[in-house]
């Protein structure tokens, strides 16, 4: 190996892709069919996003070396972020029939079989990972894609297990952090203190790869979700407010008038007072900051925050300005404005997803 191509490629380990690209191409230009340049080249490339290019370049490695295994396993990972799942399925069982003993061979057509369409394939993808922790049981992703596999096929039990495993030998996989917190987040309403655990790991998997959006996308549904249960606490304190209201400009005074008043005051006070107790209990000090980062940089959150505090201090204020039947009809629109604003909120949070 020339001292060009070690050069380049100890700056691919160090994540310097468009260096480590430049100085294999200056390789390549006085040896255009080395196969380890080319396939080095291919991964610089395949890093960078440019996929044609990646593709191309691992197949003129593979017509140099038609059997290098490291090209059959480069050329399947190009194909599946070109979404071409069929001929990525085909050259991931050539890398296994060319190195069956060989972990990620069996590892990435795992990951082939799984990403594909066909539901039947999904059984498979569960075997192959598991043929690839059996290969490898110290390899902490081949656990992780056990996990994968099992989730998909709804085998809760056996996806924890492997996640688990894998955060045993790695402490710091991203994915392993992140899929178990979703497990834990499905459970939420079983399982006390799930919740909190499901945000520990998401802010841990974030932490841990700054690149992998999945972590902070999850930090954005739980902020969605808690804004979306505080929706139901505000609805119940404006209609409350507003039968209050219309008893009182019906002719109510008195002991009517202040019961009336206080039952209105009680349901806030204590329907708010409940919500911010019960999110003070399962979002512990270490997490609010992170959270609240993630909420204010997130454009679907803070737009339904707007109607929602609207909504809130026209309930408050509706106490004090009960006689006015205008004042208390504007609960109407702003009752709308809040549904359709979570739909669309929804709808763009979705939008804002990672690709798998």
């Amino acid at each position: 190996m020339s001292r060009a191509l070690q050069q380049a490629d100890a700056l691919f380990e160090l994540g310097r892709h468009e260096q480590a690209a430049a100085l294999a191409a200056e390789h390549l230009a006085g040896a255009p069919d080395d196969a380890t340049a080319l396939v080095l080249l291919a991964r610089c490339r395949h890093r960078l996003g440019d996929e044609q290019q990646a593709l191309t370049t691992v197949e003129h490695a593979l017509r140099v070396a038609p059997e290098s295994v490291s090209a059959w396993l480069l050329r399947t990972h190009v194909l599946l972020a070109l979404t071409e799942y069929e001929r990525a399925e085909g050259s991931a069982r050539r890398a296994v029939e060319l190195a069956p003993q060989l972990w990620a061979s069996h590892y990435t057509l795992g990951i082939a079989l799984d990403r594909g369409v066909r539901r039947k394939h999904k059984r498979a993808a569960h075997e192959s990972a598991r043929t690839a922790v059996a290969l490898a049981p110290e390899e902490s992703d081949a656990h992780v894609l056990v996990g994968v596999t099992a989730h998909h096929t709804r085998d809760y039990r056996v996806a924890q297990q492997a996640y688990e495993t894998a955060l045993r030998l790695d402490p710091d996989n991203s994915t392993a952090h992140n899929n178990l917190s979703l497990l834990l987040l499905r459970r939420r309403w079983l399982r006390p203190g799930s919740w909190t655990r499901a945000a520990e790991g998401f802010v841990q998997s974030a932490a841990l790869d700054r690149d992998d959006r999945h972590g902070r996308y999850n930090l954005e549904r739980m902020a969605w979700g808690t804004l979306m249960g505080s929706r139901w606490v505000a609805f119940v304190g404006s209609i409350a407010v507003a039968l209050g209201s219309a008893h009182l400009r019906a002719g109510a005074d008195g002991a009517d008038a202040l019961v009336t008043h206080l039952t209105c005051a009680a349901v806030l006070v204590g329907g708010w007072g409940g919500w911010l107790a019960w999110q003070a209990r399962r979002v512990p000090p270490h997490l609010r900051r992170t959270l609240l980062l993630v909420a204010r940089g997130c454009r679907p959150v803070i737009g339904m925050t707007v109607p929602l505090v609207l909504l809130v201090v026209h309930t408050a204020v509706g106490l004090v300005l009960w006689r006015s039947a205008l004042f208390s009809a504007f609960a109407i629109p702003l009752f709308f404005f809040v549904i359709v604003t979570s739909v669309a909120g929804s709808t763009t949070l979705q939008q804002r997803a990672p690709k798998q």
